[in-house]
């Protein structure tokens, strides 16, 4: 798939700019806080529906107008789409395909795929679960849409459950409100079984291509290891079996929850492991082990989504390569070629060696306007 076209409208602090990509490696060359990340954040949107630095639409908003445009046009190897999303101030978002109203989200995931790196990637193995947790649900979004859909079912029954326990909490007894809560209950696992499943199914095919990356990255000298952590532990691939797992941690758990007035048992607790060595990365790791355990995900995931889509999805560099040393640079730079269009954002052309930079398309980035290429 190519990006060939993106026109931003009041997005960010993009007022109306149209940006034609030309090459398969671009290059947005500016100085801090003039606009690069934004346009990179309006492609995730196009890919996932959501953006990693913000839960808002108010502030992705330009400051003073109710409502933002993304068009984009892109190319891909059996036709060719037209997207919109349309955010509006204090309303539901609008998006089409080829000028056709989409109503459910799930079907205009997969329209475009992308994989997005950055320095706050580093969080997935130093941040808190949640992080994780995020990252394979994103993962999983673009290779299967109707994982949106299931997910949102989950947090739906979650939040309803938690308020029944928050009102339960000063009950002394539950006896006249379990009928109740066990039709939350068997909803929760349910739903639930469905979200642990498919996470387990995607890091089952993730874990040998990370693996096989960090091997080459770190010169066979390590050993990565990738472990699911379910907070319900799966028996077996068996629906009607994990849901009985759901159920009987739940039912173990019922007089914790009845205090805290929460759940505390569901998919939302997931963790997901890194090992180097054995030894667990998030503690233990050293910032450049860290940072070689991230570049593995990240080839891995580009590679999972071209395997399962069948085309090649666009990968989205934030700054990144500064994060980076240069046997690190090397090791992503040969994997991407010509394979993978990139867009890639950066302060200074110095990471970059001679043949990218006469490869690469070099637009310079200042004030939320995209300049003519240098």
């Amino acid at each position: 798939m190519y990006l060939r076209t993106l026109h931003l409208q009041q997005f960010r602090n993009y007022r109306d700019q149209t940006v034609e990509f030309t090459a398969p490696k671009t290059i947005l060359l500016g100085d801090n806080a003039q606009g690069k990340s934004n346009l990179l954040e309006a492609v995730e949107l196009l890919a996932t529906l959501k953006s990693h630095r913000s839960t808002s639409d108010r502030e992705l908003i330009l400051e003073g107008t109710k409502e933002s445009r993304i068009t984009a046009f892109l190319e891909r190897e059996h036709s060719n789409l037209d997207l919109v999303i349309n955010l509006r101030f204090g309303a539901r978002r609008g998006i089409t395909i080829n000028q056709q109203p989409i109503k459910r989200h799930m079907d205009f995931l997969g329209s475009l795929n992308a994989v997005q790196f950055s320095s706050l990637d580093l969080e997935l193995v130093r941040g808190a679960p949640e992080k994780r947790r995020s990252w394979l649900d994103t993962i999983l979004m673009q290779i299967e849409p109707i994982y949106a859909h299931i997910l949102q079912q989950y947090n739906q029954v979650l939040r309803q459950r938690n308020a029944l326990l928050k009102r339960l909490q000063h009950e002394a007894s539950l006896d006249n409100f379990y009928e109740e809560l066990a039709l939350w209950d068997v909803q929760l696992a349910t739903t639930g079984s469905r979200v642990t499943r498919r996470r387990a199914r995607v890091l089952e095919r993730l874990a040998p291509l990370a693996q096989d990356w960090h091997t080459k990255i770190s010169g066979k000298t390590e050993i990565f290891t990738l472990n699911y952590a379910p907070n319900v532990p799966i028996p077996e691939n068996n629906p009607e079996k994990v849901q009985e797992a759901f159920l009987e941690k739940i039912q173990l758990r019922r007089i914790p929850e009845h205090r805290q007035g929460t759940s505390l048992v569901g998919s939302h607790r997931d963790d997901i492991e890194f090992l180097i060595n054995e030894t667990a990365a998030k503690l233990y790791g050293s910032q450049g082990q860290q940072r070689t355990l991230v570049l593995a995900l990240k080839l891995a995931e580009l590679k999972l989504i071209e395997e399962v889509v069948g085309e090649a999805p666009l990968l989205l560099l934030d700054d990144v390569l500064a994060e980076l040393d240069l046997h690190r640079q090397n090791q992503l730079l040969e994997a991407i070629q010509d394979r993978f269009q990139t867009l890639i954002t950066t302060t200074h052309l110095g990471s970059f060696d001679a043949d990218w930079l006469h490869n690469s398309q070099i637009l310079s980035v200042e004030a939320g306007m995209v300049l003519d290429s240098i």
